[in-house]
């Protein structure tokens, strides 16, 4: 799968995002290495501690679905250029230190870069 159809998956699932308190709708789409993809959304909660982030969504079906091997994940909003929270860039540096960050816009644009730039002193075992 393409970059443009990575982003363009993200961008749809983006709108079945739960996000009544902030308004703020992301969506993600998470290419495994055998060409599978996970989509995911964020999804708040009144209390926001037991909300999620669509990265983390996406990572975790895919982790509950037996997958181990991430090569991308494209990740849109409403802004642009979206990126990953501290949390998500946490997760993913766990499961994917090799992970390629596809941060993108509504408009199908995207920046480029790895999860390792974007969290270059990781928390680590």
């Amino acid at each position: 799968m393409d970059d443009r159809e990575l982003m363009r998956l993200a961008n749809e699932v983006r709108e079945r995002a739960y996000a009544p308190y902030s308004g703020f709708k992301v969506g993600a789409a998470l290419l495994c290495g055998d060409g599978a993809v996970f989509t995911g959304v964020n999804i708040e909660n009144a209390a926001f501690g037991p909300s999620i982030c669509a990265e983390r969504t996406a990572f975790f079906k895919a982790i509950s679905e037996g997958r181990r091997d991430f090569v991308k994940i494209a990740v849109t909003c409403d802004r642009a250029y979206c990126q990953p929270c501290g949390v998500c860039r946490q997760v993913m540096i766990e499961h994917a230190p090799e992970l390629e960050v596809l941060m993108g816009s509504l408009d199908g644009s995207f920046k480029r870069t790895t999860i390792r730039e974007l969290l270059p002193e990781a928390f680590a075992l």
